[in-house]
Parts: structure tokens; sequence; C-alpha cells
């Protein structure tokens, strides 16, 4: 038996659950002792599982909606150095940013993959091809890689980014950058987590902190289910609850420290505007940076930065000014494009738990690093970028680690893998027959579960939903294995189907229901009420018909 072999069957002997094993628990039936409790199911509480549960910790995940249902499932769906972050002078969090994306590409392709960029240049606006390049040159130093050039070939740049303006344009500069389903990616580190011995749970919300005297020790957590509360004890709680961070800070007297800013984007056809490559734009009016890209077959434009306001608890929704914001940027690009409120196919909205530096300034211009506290056995980590959350994850547990003297924790330079890629040939015809793209794209997303999935899969899961890259198989094994307790879990964060296919996807939603009640344990009853709770909701936040 070779030794790469011999690892892979090790390891497997070593996974305690797998997070099917997990999906059919709740939290009366999980142990009340762990060394690390972690509140927060996004990406940075995943990648602190991930770490914990490397280091051989017994660790707990608590979210209290769905994985990744805030920041973390409506990012701008980039793995990205931080370009703009060289001229604020954040030269620190560019590099390590740049260093992970190369990192991620390498270790989940197909999930995170390289994406082409593309900044067209026009006479006398900002920024010139000269000092744009400039910036270039260090992004592409600290990735080791020369990967950008200008063209002033105008015939070739319209080619790659059809419509776009002509008036003025003296050529483009082309680099890279990668692109990422950011919840599936959650849902990765989650499962590589849940496979070397962690344990999550969703629809678990931390209500309070137990503790001793003035010492944390644990937490008191309500079952959004079954709506028991329970008691668990810890060596040590780490809060990981992005735009929440707050409300548990208070808790042991520490100020408030977010900054809430939104991002909204619009999902168009990409026949209403075909672009081969990520454009990459100033905004007419407060020259902010805008995107339009590629992404699932749709075309997105993107984003916004601006302080939220609202209550966070609620589904964050589009604004009529984010609205003509983003319609007024491609317009003005795309001067002959025309596209209007009827085009959108979905929108979605994100909140963003920026560290506010206390002064009154833009939005944009405030840090996106992270940063870490302890104060009596709670450790808080906020803000930080999605592209560094494996950095962040080990910042927090060398911050933890006053509380666990037996642990060791990895360098940050040290070649632990953050996903197991031992994985076994594939022989299954079906999965043959898919292509080279759909093979690639089906192990980036589903990883070490890959065979599990082909082996449960029916012949007629292998077709797509719709016109999307997704296929049945998707749906029926998210169902089945991975927590899905209301819909629009299933259609827009496990897969997107609800973004991407027009009205939410209602056109699919007989089959939907038939694999809810076959594989995800549905009653009818059950059914009907969560097929009218994800129509209100997705009217109400991913669609234009009730822009706040």
């Amino acid at each position: 038996m070779s030794e790469k072999k011999a690892m892979s069957e090790q390891r497997a002997m070593s996974r305690k659950e797998s997070m099917s094993d997990q999906a059919h628990k709740r939290l009366q039936h999980l142990d009340e002792e762990w060394d690390l409790i972690v509140v927060g199911g996004g990406i940075t509480g995943a990648g602190i599982l991930r770490e914990a549960s490397r280091c051989g910790l017994k660790v707990l995940l608590l979210e209290q909606k769905d994985y990744a249902w805030g920041t973390s499932s409506r990012s701008s769906k980039m793995v990205h150095g931080g370009l703009r972050y060289i001229p604020q002078g954040q030269l620190k969090l560019t590099h390590e940013s740049v260093i992970e994306r190369e990192r991620l590409m390498k270790e989940a392709p197909g999930l995170v993959d390289l994406g082409s960029f593309t900044m067209p240049h026009y006479k006398w606006k900002f920024p010139g091809p000269f000092s744009f390049n400039a910036l270039l040159a260090m992004y592409d130093f600290y990735a080791r890689l020369w990967a950008h050039y200008f063209s002033n070939k105008t015939s070739v740049v319209q080619k790659l980014i059809p419509g776009l303006k002509h008036k003025n344009l003296v050529g483009a500069t082309m680099f890279r950058d990668a692109f990422v389903d950011d919840a599936r990616l959650v849902m990765r580190v989650l499962d590589e987590a849940i496979a070397d011995g962690g344990t999550a749970m969703n629809y678990s919300k931390v209500v309070d902190l137990l503790k001793d005297g003035e010492q944390v020790c644990g937490v008191c957590a309500e079952d959004g289910i079954t709506g028991e509360t329970v008691e668990f004890k810890a060596r040590v709680v780490v809060s990981a609850a992005g735009v929440w961070s707050d409300p548990l800070r208070a808790k042991v007297g520490e100020k408030p420290v977010i900054r809430p800013l939104r991002g909204s984007h619009l999902v168009i056809p990409s026949w209403r505007l075909p672009v081969a490559h990520a454009c990459c734009f100033m905004h007419p009016d407060d020259k902010r940076p805008v995107f339009v890209f590629p992404w699932e077959g749709s075309t997105v434009v993107g984003t916004t930065d601006l302080d939220n306001v609202g209550d966070l608890e609620d589904e964050p929704v589009i604004t009529n000014q984010e609205i003509e914001y983003l319609l007024k940027a491609v317009n003005g690009e795309f001067d002959s494009a025309d596209i209007t409120r009827e085009d959108v196919i979905s929108t979605w909205t994100g909140v963003r738990p920026v560290i506010s530096s206390g002064k009154n300034i833009d939005p944009s211009k405030e840090t996106r690093d992270h940063a870490v506290w302890d104060k009596n056995g709670l450790v808080s980590v906020c803000g930080g970028k999605l592209t560094t959350f494996r950095l962040i994850a080990r910042d927090v547990l060398r911050k933890a680690n006053h509380y666990l003297p037996d642990v060791t924790v990895p360098a940050d330079k040290e070649d632990a893998t953050i996903f197991h890629t031992e994985c076994e040939p594939v022989e299954d015809k079906r999965f043959a027959a898919l292509g080279k793209q759909q093979q690639k794209r089906l192990q980036g997303r589903l990883g070490i579960r890959l065979q599990e999935v082909l082996q449960q899969a029916e012949d007629s899961d292998f077709l797509r939903v719709g016109s999307t890259d997704f296929l049945w198989l998707e749906l029926r094994w998210a169902a089945r294995t991975e927590q899905v307790e209301h819909l629009d879990d299933l259609l827009l964060r496990r897969t997107r189907v609800g973004n991407l296919i027009k009205n939410g996807a209602t056109e699919h939603m007989q089959r939907i229901g038939q694999i809810m009640t076959e594989d995800g344990g549905w009653t009818g009853s059950k059914w009907e009420e969560e097929l009218d709770r994800y129509g209100a909701l997705w009217k109400r936040a991913y669609s234009l018909e009730n822009p706040a």
C-alpha cells in the first residue's frame, strides 16, 4: 500500500462524524463540555472550527441562523488581494491576501477559480494606465508572478468586454484575481472541520454567556427548531459573530466596535450584458470602483458601500438609492446597453462587519483588516476579509492559547492544507460523461464528499437545474445531509438557483418539493409552509418588488 493511500485510510478512520451525521442532531443531544465554542457560522467561524479541529480540540460551532446566512453568502464572490488597499497603505493586508488567494486556487480548483479582470482607460480620466499598472506591479510582486499587461488595441478590449463605450477609450489593463461561491466555501470548510472531529449546528442562537465570577466558562444557546435552551461549558468561548459581535461583547463590558456597511448587487441575464472578463471601472458620481462580472452563467453588477440602517436581525434589502446607483454605473460604462429594472433577475445585499475607526469618514476608507480581543475568557474577532480566513483563524487560536496551553497552533507559513486533497479517483460513468469543466466544478464544490454524492445520486440527478450549471444531485445531497432547515437554505446558499432563475426558481418547485419530502424528511404541510415563506422572502429581499 502506498504511503499516500495509507494516510488517506488512517485519516478516514479517525473522522468522527460527517455533516450527514450531525444533520439529524439538535442541541439537547450534544455533550455538555467542550474545549472551545465558536459563536458564528460564517467563513471566519468556519475557519476557526477548521483550525481548532486540526489541533485536536473538542470544538463546537453554533450559528444563530443558517451557515453563511450573513455576510459570507452575500459578498462580491471574489477571492482577491485588495488592490485598492495599496493606496491606503494597507500593504500587509494586500500581501497576505494575495498569498492566500494563490493557496485557495491551488487547493480548491472548481470552487476558487482564476478570474480575468479588465480596467478600461479613457483620456483625461482616473486611473490612467501608468498609475494603475504601478499598483499591479506591487500586486504581482506579492504573488511572485507577472500577470498583468496593458493593451492599447481598443478593438481587442471591446471583444473581451462587448458594449463597452468607445469614446476616448485608449486601451485597458488586464490582470488576475479569483472568483468563489462564498457560501459553498463555508460549507466545504465546515465539512473538512467536521471530518476532523469538529461539531457544527445551525439555527442555534447563543443568548447568554455562562460565567464563573467574571470569567466566561460557556454559553447558553437556544435551539431555533425545538425552542429548547441548553447550556454548554467550555475552556474558552470565541465570538466570530460578524455584524452581531457587539451585543455579545457587551456582556463582558466591551464597547461597540462594528460599523456595519451594506453592499448590494444586481443579477442580470448574460445575454443582456455578455462579458468574457470582469470589468472594473469608476462610478461617475463618487469615483468608487464598480464591477460587472460573469457569475454562474449570468452577469452581476456591484457593489455599493453605505452605512447600514435597520435591524440586523432582518434580511437586508436593496434600496432604491442603490438600484439607481448601480444602473447609472453600468449604463454609463456600457452606453448602449440600456439596462433597466425589468432586466434584473434577482438581487442580494450583504452587511460587512467593518471595524469602526470612530471617525466620520467615507465607508470605503475604513480598514478591512481584522482585530482580536480577549476579555475574561471571551475571545472576539471582528473585521477581516473572506480571502484571509485561515490567517484570521490562527490569530484567534493564538489569542485563545492562554486558556488552551496544551495546544500548539500552526505557524501561518506552515504548509498544512485547508482542504483534504488525497481523494480517490472517481469511477462513475455518469460523472465521466459530464465533461471536464463540470467534473472540476463538482469536485471543487463537494470535496471529500464527492464519492458519496455520486453513489447516492439517481441518473436523472445528473441533469442541470434549468439553464444553470447546478445539477439536481447537488440539491438532493444538500437536502439529505447538509442541515437544510428552510427552503432558502437550499436555494440561496447550498445552491444559487434562487438567484439565477427568474422568480426565484418557482418553475422548478414541483421537483424541489419532491426532493425535500423524499430526502429532506419534510411533510406535505411543512413543504407548503416553506413554499409560502420562501416566496415572500424572495420578493422582499432578493427582487426589486419591494426595495427599501
